[in-house]
């Protein structure tokens, strides 16, 4: 028989009265997401939405950003936490001086999927700009000096052999200016993803002449990174916000790219996305543009290396970047597959 002292029974009586109370939980770790107002970023929309990132124990608030610069520059200062967009001279000069890096892919031009579409003005084309082939000495929109626009631009120069010089770029800061310069035929040439290109071919002023992928192989358009601290020091959260993420590209594929998911499905998930991509327009108004807007986001956020290390090298062959960024500053290999 066991013998009950005061020491027991005292233990006793604690373990009862604590035995009705749930311990507290580790709160969520609470980070904030850079997007823009694009198609290409409701993975991470879907993900909040559905709980992903909740069962990852972190709490997302999304900031939204106009370009891809202010982004990079939010992440490098710790105003934000992570961020998905092209990858431009601004991020690869943060990279260079240790506090930026990037983590994974995302979206990704495949040659099955209608990606960007090469465009040039009415103008233009009936002043014989026919294909890509014919913008030798003639201009092309870009935003800024050293955009995706611009690296664009250049490698329609490369592949069809002219100098880069021979095809004028023409910064014009904004995607509305650029689209009404090609409207009007102050500019010959634009490429830009498809469903814009879409709602302007619609249009007299616009006629498609080619398509991205032709000229750039297995573009890595945009990429997904965090601060060099994140990556470092905080391998756990960046794993999970991945896992979390993860979840949104498979249901945003399956939904919007492969449409393997069921039309109520869909719907509900254009809904989501609908908060935050073409929100000043009624729901019915914006879901074609949305579906439209779709184009292959890499499972697992895979990352094509080798699409990075050419754009890497476009930025130092043009100047737009110190000779001395390496990959290894660019990159964080670690976190997913590469190829």
């Amino acid at each position: 028989m066991t013998a009950i002292t005061r020491r027991t029974l005292g233990a006793l009586a604690l373990t009862t009265a604590l035995a009705g109370f749930a311990l507290p939980s580790a709160a969520a770790d609470k980070i904030n997401v850079g997007i823009l107002s694009l198609t290409s970023h409701s993975p991470s929309i879907i993900a909040e939405a559905k709980g992903y990132f909740d069962a990852q124990d972190i709490d997302v608030e999304f900031v939204s950003f106009q370009a891809a610069q202010p982004m990079a520059v939010a992440i490098a200062s710790g105003d934000v936490d992570f961020g998905m967009t092209a990858i431009s001279g601004g991020l690869i000069s943060l990279a260079d001086k240790g506090v930026i890096k990037v983590i994974g892919g995302a979206l990704q031009e495949t040659p099955e999927i209608d990606g960007q579409k090469i465009l040039a003005s009415k103008a233009a084309f009936d002043a014989g700009v026919k294909t890509p082939a014919d913008l030798k000495d003639h201009s092309f929109g870009i935003t800024t000096t050293g955009s995706s626009f611009h690296y664009m631009a250049h490698k329609i120069a490369d592949k069809e052999g002219f100098d880069r010089s021979e095809i004028h770029v023409k910064p014009l800061q904004k995607v509305p200016a650029i689209i009404a310069s090609l409207k009007s035929g102050q500019i010959d040439a634009w490429s830009i993803v498809p469903n814009i290109a879409g709602a302007l071919t619609k249009g007299p002023e616009v006629v498609e002449i080619g398509k991205i992928s032709d000229y750039v192989d297995d573009y890595q358009v945009t990429t997904v990174f965090t601060s060099t601290k994140n990556a470092t020091e905080k391998k756990d959260l960046v794993e999970r916000f991945l896992a979390g993420l993860s979840e949104g590209i498979n249901d945003y594929n399956a939904a919007l790219v492969d449409k393997t998911m069921s039309e109520e499905d869909t719907a509900a998930i254009v809904g989501m996305i609908h908060k935050y991509v073409y929100s000043d327009q009624p729901l019915d108004k914006a879901d074609p543009r949305i579906r439209a807007g779709a184009m292959r986001i890499n499972e697992g956020a895979a990352l094509s290396v080798a699409s990075v290390e050419d754009q890497l090298e476009w930025f130092k062959s043009e100047g737009l970047v110190p000779d001395g960024v390496t990959m290894e500053k660019l990159v964080d290999t670690s976190f997913v597959e590469t190829r």
